[in-house]
């Protein structure tokens, strides 16, 4: 009989593969979190908010969203890393049903 395998530990490629998803992630929320703030405001730009100012404010958020997330600002790629990359158990008896 095989002896089932408790723990299963991502390899080094993998877990950076889940670093990058993670800033991935992080990022996608903050230019969500941008987006949404940019829309709540209650008027117009001092300028009068053409779509080229539209445009740069996009391209300056994501940019943001990009550097806040690989640098660890926020802590959420952190904490998905961590939560993701958790050992994985098997079920007892899991290799007996092979």
């Amino acid at each position: 009989m095989i002896a089932p395998v408790h723990t299963v530990a991502p390899p080094n490629a993998a877990r950076s593969e889940l670093r990058i998803a993670a800033e991935g992630f992080e990022a996608i929320m903050l230019r969500q979190m941008l987006a949404a703030a940019r829309a709540s405001d209650m008027g117009d730009d001092l300028f009068g908010g053409s779509a080229g100012q539209d445009t740069f404010a996009e391209m300056q958020d994501a940019q943001f969203a990009d550097l806040a997330a690989g640098s660890g600002m926020l802590g959420l790629a952190d904490m998905l890393e961590a939560q993701l990359a958790r050992p994985k158990f098997a079920r007892p008896g899991a290799a007996q049903e092979l």
